[in-house]
C-alpha cells in the first residue's frame, strides 16, 4: 500500500479519525452480539425456538470467517474511506432489515450480510489505523481504533439488553441502524481518504502464509480465542456447578470494565513491547482461568480473576492484529483477513469444544482447566516465535 498517511502536518496523532474507526468497530461488535441479549424476545416474536434464534449469532460469526479473506482480496484496491463508508452503510441496512423483518429467514439473510460486512471491516481497520499514525505511534493508533470492541461488550451489550426489555428487540436493531447512519458524517468529516493497494503489489495467499512468523501468530490466535470462548460461553454453567450462579452478572460486568483497561494497557505498551505484552496477556488469561477453576465458590477471588481475565482479553484484539500487521507488510490486508477468519472460527469452535467437553465430562468444572490448557498452548507458541511472530520492531508499512 502507499506510504501516504493522509494526515495533516499539525495532527501528529489523529484522535478524531481513530475515534471514528472505533465507533465503526463498536457498531460492528454490537451488531454481532446484540441478539444474545434479546434472544428470548426475538424467538417469541419470530415464532422459533430460542436455540434456533441463537443461530443468528452463529450465522454472523461463520459469515465473517468464510467471507473475510475473499472479500478483502476483492476490495483491497478500493480507496479506504470509500470502502469504510460502504461498510457502514452495510451495517445500517442489515440492522434496519433485522428491525423490520417479518420472518426468521429474513433475519438470517440480514445477519449473513452483516457478518460479511464485518469480515471486511475487521481486516481493513488495523492497517487503516496504523497508516494514519505510522512509525512509533502505529500500535497506539491501532489500540484506539480497537477500543470499540471491549466497549461493545462492556457498555453496548448491557445497554442494548436493557433497551430491549423496555421497548422491544426490534427497536434495539433500529437504534444500531440509526447510529450507523449517523457515523457516515463523522467518517466523511474526520477520516482521511487513503488509497487502496497498488495495482502491481498484490501478494498471493500462499506468499502471505510463507511470511516467517505468520503461521505462529495464527496458531497463537487460535489457541487464545478458543480458550477464551470455551470459558466465556459456558461461564454460567461453570458457576452453577459450584452453586454460584448468582454472581454471573457481576463477573461479566467486572470482565467488561477491565477489558477496557486492557485496551488502555495495550495502547500504551504495544509499540515498544509487543512480545512481552502478548506473553503477559496470555499468561494472565491462563492464570485467571486457573483461579476460576480452583476458587469458583468464593466470590471475591472470582471477581479478581474476572478482572485479570478482562484485562488480558481486552488487549487481544490489538495484540494479534498488531503482530500480523508488523510482519505482513504489503500483504497486511490479506493477512488480517486470515487472522479474522481464524478468530471467528475459534469463536464458533470454542462454543463447540466447550459443549463437547461438558457433555463428555458431565461436569462444567472441567471447562476452566480446558481453557488453561489452550492458554498454555498459545503461550508456548508465543515464546517459541518471539523474533519471527512478535517482533518488537518491524515493518509497519501498510
Amino acid at each position: 500500500m502507499t506510504a501516504n498517511t493522509g494526515s495533516s502536518p499539525d495532527m501528529a496523532f489523529p484522535f478524531g479519525a481513530l475515534l471514528a474507526l472505533a465507533a465503526v468497530v463498536f457498531v460492528g461488535c454490537l451488531t454481532e452480539t446484540l441478539p444474545a441479549g434479546v434472544l428470548i424476545k426475538m424467538s417469541a416474536d419470530l415464532h422459533v425456538p430460542v436455540s434456533q434464534a441463537g443461530q443468528s449469532v452463529t450465522v454472523y460469526a461463520l459469515a465473517t470467517a468464510m467471507t473475510s479473506m475473499p472479500l478483502t482480496m476483492l476490495t483491497r484496491h478500493v480507496p479506504r474511506r470509500a470502502l469504510l463508508l460502504s461498510l457502514v452503510v452495510g451495517f445500517a441496512v442489515a440492522n434496519a432489515t433485522t428491525a423490520v423483518s417479518p420472518a426468521y429467514g429474513v433475519v438470517l439473510v440480514a445477519r449473513l450480510v452483516a457478518g460479511a460486512v464485518a469480515g471486511v471491516m475487521w481486516a481493513m481497520i488495523p492497517g487503516y489505523a496504523m497508516r494514519m499514525a505510522r512509525g512509533p505511534s502505529a500500535g497506539r493508533a491501532l489500540a484506539v481504533a480497537m477500543m470499540g470492541t471491549p466497549l461493545g461488550f462492556a457498555v453496548g451489550m448491557p445497554a442494548g439488553t436493557a433497551l430491549g426489555d423496555l421497548v422491544g428487540w426490534r427497536w434495539c436493531f433500529a437504534v444500531v441502524a440509526a447510529v450507523a447512519a449517523a457515523l457516515l458524517g463523522w467518517v466523511l468529516w474526520r477520516v482521511p481518504a487513503l488509497p487502496g493497494g497498488g495495482v502491481g503489489r498484490r501478494p498471493s495467499v500462499r506468499t502471505v502464509f510463507a511470511v516467517p512468523g505468520f503461521a505462529a501468530v495464527l496458531m497463537a490466535t487460535l489457541f487464545f480465542v478458543l480458550g477464551h470462548n470455551v470459558l466465556y460461553t459456558y461461564l454460567g454453567p461453570v458457576l452453577a456447578q459450584a452453586d454460584r450462579a448468582e454472581p454471573l452478572g457481576s463477573v461479566l460486568l467486572v470482565f467488561g470494565v477491565f477489558s477496557v483497561l486492557g485496551v488502555v494497557v495495550a495502547g500504551t505498551t504495544i509499540d515498544r513491547w509487543l512480545w512481552p505484552l502478548a506473553l503477559v496477556s496470555t499468561a494472565a488469561f491462563g492464570g485467571a482461568a486457573m483461579v476460576i477453576g480452583s476458587v469458583v465458590d468464593r466470590s471475591p477471588l472470582l471477581l479478581v480473576a474476572a478482572a485479570l481475565w478482562g484485562t488480558a482479553f481486552g488487549g487481544a484484539p490489538t495484540v494479534f492484529p498488531a503482530a500480523t500487521a508488523r510482519i505482513a507488510n504489503e500483504g497486511s490486508d490479506i493477512a488480517q483477513s486470515l487472522t479474522i477468519a481464524v478468530w471467528n472460527l475459534a469463536i464458533a469452535g470454542g462454543a463447540f469444544l466447550g459443549g463437547f467437553a461438558l457433555e463428555l465430562a458431565g461436569n462444567a468444572a472441567v471447562l476452566p482447566w480446558l481453557a488453561v490448557v489452550l492458554a498454555a498452548g498459545a503461550l508456548v507458541v508465543i515464546v517459541v516465535s518471539r523474533r519471527s511472530g512478535f517482533p518488537e520492531e518491524g515493518g509497519t508499512d501498510h
